[in-house]
């Protein structure tokens, strides 16, 4: 029996056998099996080829691809979404992962080493394997018979982080570019929460941004707070607005 691939990729602006002969649509999240180590170990293998970091095992995604799996399985049947499932980003952040990009593989076939081979030679599959921007991956092979229903859920990660180390991180950039960082960060905070204005004394300049990396200032921000102009900031943090599934940081940079 020829292997059956599909796969699904969604971007924003910014988961040998399964010992699973009888698939329930409620079962627990799953240990790593043999079978989801084969093919993790196969994806990575060809990354490395590539010269790309490898995938590190999410378990929010996996039980994610679980899910899925199983549910393929119960149907004996390939897609991305059944009718009255949510769509992948949703299962995913449902399960627990957080996420500024996602992207998905599905198989069936009668062998687990195969459908490592078909995805990769199958050029959407294949993109999403070796794609760079992804970091992360959670994987599950559920048998029913004599097939193997798969699913591979990747994303790139966002890290769980506090306001207190998202502001830290932040302030650690401003400091880089020769600001002090002593400012209110009580009034910062309010700031982020507000759509205009600002709390505490007068700034000579408030910026808000939201962005899925905390890792770098965005470039317009960057420009700002390297004009010269200022001498000190307050950076606050709080939650972003709504932004789906996707997982996103809200800053305030309060400028003097």
């Amino acid at each position: 029996m020829a292997t059956v691939l599909r796969c699904l990729t969604i971007l924003t602006a910014v988961a040998l056998a399964a010992l699973l002969l009888t698939p329930t649509l409620h079962a627990a999240r799953p240990q790593t099996s043999i079978a989801d180590q084969v093919l993790l170990n196969a994806a990575n293998r060809d990354r490395a080829a590539a010269g790309l970091a490898p995938l590190h095992w999410d378990v929010a995604l996996a039980a994610a691809a679980h899910q899925h799996a199983l549910l393929m399985a119960q149907k004996n049947a390939l897609s991305h979404q059944f009718p009255g499932e949510p769509p992948m980003q949703d299962r995913a952040r449902q399960a627990g992962a957080r996420f500024s990009l996602i992207a998905e593989n599905v198989a069936e076939g009668p062998s687990v080493a195969g459908l490592h081979t078909q995805w990769m030679n199958s050029p959407p599959h294949r993109a999403n394997l070796l794609d760079p921007a992804l970091n992360a991956v959670g994987i599950s092979v559920v048998q029913s018979g004599s097939i193997y229903f798969a699913v591979q859920d990747f994303s790139t990660a966002v890290a769980a982080m506090s306001l207190d180390e998202q502001e830290q991180q932040v302030a650690s950039q401003l400091t880089a570019r020769g600001l002090r960082t002593d400012g209110s960060t009580a009034d910062a905070r309010k700031t982020c929460a507000l759509d205009r204005g600002w709390a505490g004394p007068r700034p000579a300049s408030v910026i808000r941004y939201e962005v899925p990396d905390l890792s770098r200032l965005p470039d317009d921000v960057d420009q700002r707070v390297g004009s010269g102009k200022y001498q000190s900031a307050a950076v606050g943090a709080c939650e972003a607005g709504p932004s789906g599934s996707f997982t996103r940081y809200r800053i305030a940079i309060l400028l003097f």
